[in-house]
């Protein structure tokens, strides 16, 4: 048995789930969510409570078991509290500015590099080295941040790039140059 797939998904106050053969709606506080479940699982709303059933025990339905559980609690998160990451650039001369409806980076290229947030994104500048990616999908909030930490991915010799708040990069030592040349 699944041990994601069988635990219930509470549904907090003031979020609503709708279920309608294989499509699942949540709609809450801070906006609305669909998924199409695969056709092997059955989602069903009983007590307050969210239940992900699988129709077999093949291994491919067993692990869409835990995945499409996981994705609707992700939703119902997500439409009551949103998701957010944080990126922070590192480099002499890098610095970001919202300007427009256009994310505007200076990363040490020749060029500006510009990025347009996608719907239900919302990106902010703190200061020109932070930079907040907010939304109620998880996924995309996930996915706009690689997008721009692929801008410029940080650099192990110098430690310059951009990388996520609290992200560990571990340093390469550089050349250390000739010992004993002309020897």
């Amino acid at each position: 048995m699944s041990r994601v797939g069988i635990q219930p998904i509470p549904i907090p106050s003031g979020v609503a789930v709708n279920v309608r053969s294989a499509a699942v709606h949540v709609k809450g506080p801070r906006g609305e969510l669909d998924i199409e479940a695969p056709p092997s699982i059955s989602v069903s709303v009983q007590d307050g409570a969210v239940q992900v059933h699988r129709s077999s025990e093949s291994r491919e339905v067993r692990a869409l078991h835990g995945l499409t559980r996981a994705l609707v609690a992700n939703m119902v998160e997500g439409v009551t509290q949103g998701y957010r990451k944080t990126l922070e650039l590192h480099g002499t001369g890098y610095r970001a500015q919202f300007t427009g409806n256009k994310l505007v980076m200076q990363l040490g290229h020749s060029h500006p590099v510009e990025f347009a947030p996608p719907n239900g994104i919302q990106i902010e500048v703190e200061n020109p080295t932070t930079i907040h990616i907010a939304g109620i999908d998880k996924r995309l909030v996930g996915q706009v941040a690689a997008n721009i930490r692929a801008a410029r991915p940080v650099e192990v010799y110098l430690g310059k790039g951009i990388r996520y708040r609290g992200e560990y990069v571990r340093r390469k030592a550089g050349k250390a140059g000739k010992v004993g040349a002309g020897l």
